[in-house]
């Protein structure tokens, strides 16, 4: 199945990015409403937003904060249910990614949930934190890649 990765240019587009989200990680994983929308869910933010579409629907989201000119961190990586195990995280990674270089950016981290370190490993991401830690009450590695 193809997909096209978008990169978020309007507001309804960036209220499918966070209703994806409140789905995947406040309905599913219990975070908190509260941790999970920020001052970068906004459009003139200092962030990208992406969505990928299938077949006309939106079936996976993240983030690219921009931490410095050369540096961001990959957030709110989310798929919906019914679209996992197909390779739809590793298509919205590797676009995240691309999105990312195409606006000068060279490395990327992120913070990993312990249970998805494995498959940031497999897109070449390495573990730079020594000891997990609690982001939202889930366990949370930093991971880090050069683009």
């Amino acid at each position: 199945m193809t997909s096209e990765l978008l990169e978020v240019k309007t507001q309804a587009q960036l209220d499918a990015c966070i209703a994806i989200r409140l789905e995947v990680f406040v309905e599913e994983q219990q975070v908190p409403v509260e941790e999970e929308c920020d001052e970068y869910d906004k459009l003139e933010a200092p962030a990208y937003h992406v969505l990928l579409q299938q077949k006309g629907e939106y079936i996976a989201t993240g983030r690219i904060k921009l931490l410095d000119e050369l540096t961001a961190k990959m957030q709110r990586i989310a798929v919906r249910k019914s679209y996992r195990g197909q390779g739809i995280g590793r298509v919205l990674v590797l676009g995240m990614e691309q999105t990312a270089r195409v606006h000068g950016v060279e490395r990327s981290v992120l913070d990993a949930q312990c249970q998805a370190e494995g498959f940031y490993q497999s897109l070449g991401y390495v573990t730079i934190s020594e000891e997990p830690f609690y982001d939202a009450g889930i366990l949370h590695v930093r991971m880090e890649k050069k683009l």
